[in-house]
């Protein structure tokens, strides 16, 4: 039974993250050769998604009736609204699908991770919930992979929309039975004590916030980068998946590592590779440094959200539901700033280069934030 949850909720993300909110990377280069909208346009559609993903994660943090229903809307809003994508055409109508895609995928992915960590911990299976966290780097290594596909097809954004969409129809319609039903998320009816910020925990939760800004612009942009810089390129289409099954091993890795070092130090360590990333990307030449801006930059990007969740419990124990909570709120404001600074960045000065940057340098001062925490809040 842990193993069948376990997998229902791995595939559920790889639907609701992976595709219906990443997908938009690969899809950004052939909209913009379609005369959807521009540069400064991807931006701005790419930060709806986020200010959608933002309500959604706070919404389901903050939901005490209709939990399984709004589970059910997220993984099912996300196939949905991705068919709808295939219809629809022009800078306000994308931005208004990628605003709701975003708020069914930030109610997956909250409540998805709620009711495995649940259901994996009754049947003494907890470690299987980072099989399940390893479902939105899935879902990109799979979109990236369509993606190429789909370009080496000549497929039009129209068809490619169709082709996630019907995948994504696919494996949900297979796990769908597994999913909770009502009763199967529990919230507490009387509101737990209010959890003091420490001065520690306020570090962490700045550290985080600048980590959603720092890596969301190479995840949004790197397939609009590859195209730009390399069109004839086989590899350059490549980049993409890649960031997606580095993903998947950093997942993996933190695993093997995970009594190596403190969780501060770790996390420190993987913000400041994910730094390297964005800076690879830019400044070394030809391919090579954009595929390792994809290996740095998409290797840390889920062992960040495992670590600094895990630090957040290290730190106040006693408060593990709305710690993540408040670190899921910031990492999403984070996240819907950094595709607005790419929009004002495109739009003065014709490139995205001033945003990579400044990406870069919020993932260092990140790193820093958290370096020297203690390991446990004293009490």
């Amino acid at each position: 039974m842990a193993l069948k949850i376990a997998l229902s909720g791995f595939i559920a993300l790889i639907v609701a993250m992976g595709i219906g909110r990443f997908a938009f990377t690969p899809q950004v280069p052939l909209m913009i050769a379609e005369n959807q909208f521009t540069l400064t346009g991807a931006g701005l559609v790419a930060a709806l998604n986020y200010l959608g993903y933002l309500c959604g994660a706070y919404d389901a943090m903050r939901a005490s009736r209709h939990v399984e229903r709004r589970l059910w809307l997220g993984v099912w809003g996300a196939v949905t609204l991705t068919l709808f994508s295939a219809v629809v055409e022009g800078l306000w109508w994308q931005g208004a699908v990628r605003f709701a895609i975003g708020w069914a995928s930030g109610w997956a992915m909250v409540l998805v991770a709620a009711w495995t960590n649940e259901r994996l911990a009754h049947y003494g299976r907890p470690a299987l919930s980072a099989a399940v966290f390893a479902g939105p780097g899935a879902g990109i290594f799979i979109s990236g992979m369509l993606a190429v596909a789909i370009n080496n097809l000549a497929l039009s954004a129209s068809q490619a929309w169709l082709v996630y969409g019907v995948l994504a129809l696919v494996l949900i319609a297979a796990i769908s039975i597994n999913l909770p039903r009502a009763g199967g998320l529990h919230r507490p009816n009387v509101p737990p004590e209010p959890l003091v910020l420490t001065p520690a925990l306020k570090r962490l939760v700045w550290s985080y916030s600048l980590a959603g800004f720092g890596y969301i612009l190479p995840a949004t942009f790197l397939s609009q980068m590859a195209a730009t810089r390399f069109p004839e390129s086989l590899f350059a289409q490549f980049v993409w998946p890649v960031f997606g099954g580095a993903a998947v091993l950093g997942i993996v890795i933190g695993i093997l590592t995970r009594h190596k070092l403190t969780t501060q130090t770790r996390l420190a360590f993987t913000l400041w590779l994910q730094a390297l990333g964005v800076i690879c990307a830019e400044v070394v030449p030809g391919v090579t440094g954009l595929v390792l801006g994809a290996l740095l930059t998409g290797g840390g990007f889920l062992s960040v959200v495992q670590l600094s969740i895990q630090h957040g419990r290290e730190l106040a124990p006693h408060h593990a539901r709305y710690m993540a909570g408040l670190l899921t709120t910031g990492y999403a404001i984070g996240q819907l700033v950094g595709p607005m600074l790419s929009a004002v960045s495109t739009a003065v000065t014709h490139r995205l280069e001033p945003a990579l940057y400044m990406a870069a340098i919020a993932l260092v001062i990140a790193g820093l934030l958290v370096i020297n925490t203690p390991a446990r809040r004293l009490s």
